[in-house]
């Protein structure tokens, strides 16, 4: 069994966002830094990603296919839940969110090193689980590189400022936003290939528009996404996970905010089986993964 290891957090590399960076989110929808891990930690997180209590979560034959998420990762290791914690992270976080910040969700995000496989359609991120505000983001942690080769994330420049794009077809929710103009006619320029190196991390907010095309490398690429939310946005559909709603820092008000919007709710297709139950925008109702300690029944 792999045993958790406790790796020093570097104080400089704990410095939050400068003025000019804040500004920089907000209008392009997204940050990317690099060297925001120490290799030390890089190589932890490697090596609890290809552990039994991972890889025995997944199917190796997906993985060898397509683009695979496995979601809830912090619930497999305690040093998994230390990274969503991490202070480099945070410090460059509560900038954007404000001090009372809770986990979205987790994951492991990888491509497989098969060529000409693992593309990821363009889609905003919110449009799979809205809340009452958008002051949700994710952050996505290299284990590799990212390079164009491997697939690495493209984001279209101040796309965040448009609102919620459509992501149905004939009244159900589809993983892929339906209006392809948004960046097949975006100068060249608004388009970027999102490229920090392992253990570099990138931020964006959750209606920026990003998708990834096919790995070409032949290796495998590997990211840690955790996506998180403020403490008083209230997830309006989709599903919970079992490490949703874990604080990160500050505390659990217990406060929903609301902006004035207008959305439409992710309405999933009936299962095959007639047996299986069937929730058609989700189990968000709770609000609470089982992860979640802070709470007493």
């Amino acid at each position: 069994m792999l045993r958790r290891r406790s790796v020093a957090f570097m104080p400089e590399r704990n410095t939050g966002l400068t003025t000019e960076e804040v500004k920089r989110y907000w209008e392009n929808g997204f940050l990317v830094f690099d060297d925001v891990l120490a290799p030390e930690e890089v190589e932890l997180y490697r090596e609890i990603c290809a552990s039994d209590a991972v890889v025995s979560k997944r199917s190796s034959e997906r993985y060898k296919q397509e683009t695979v998420h496995l979601l809830g990762l912090t619930a497999m290791h305690p040093a998994l839940l230390d990274l969503a914690r991490h202070p480099a992270i945070v410090a460059k976080i509560v900038p954007l969110l404000g001090p009372d910040i809770q986990i979205q969700h987790s994951k492991l995000a990888t491509k497989p090193p098969s060529k000409g496989l693992g593309m990821f359609p363009w889609h905003q991120d919110f449009a799979f689980y809205p809340h009452t505000n958008t002051d949700l983001l994710s952050v996505m942690i290299m284990l590799d590189d990212a390079t164009p080769e491997n697939g690495c994330m493209q984001m279209v420049k101040g796309s965040h400022k448009l609102g919620m794009l459509d992501h149905s077809v004939d009244g159900y929710f589809t993983a892929a936003c339906q209006e392809p103009e948004r960046w097949e006619h975006s100068p060249e320029d608004q388009i970027v290939h999102v490229t920090p190196r392992a253990g570099g991390i990138s931020i964006h907010h959750c209606l920026t528009l990003h998708g990834s095309p096919v790995n070409l490398s032949g290796k495998e690429r590997r990211g840690i996404v955790i996506s998180y939310r403020a403490d008083d946005a209230y997830q309006l559909a989709d599903n919970l996970f079992n490490d949703t709603g874990i604080m990160v820092c500050g505390e659990r008000k217990e406060i929903v905010r609301c902006e004035p919007a207008a959305y439409r709710l992710p309405k999933r297709r009936p299962p095959f089986s007639k047996t299986a139950a069937y929730a058609p925008f989700g189990t968000a109702w709770n609000q609470v993964g089982s992860e979640v300690t802070d709470y007493t029944p």
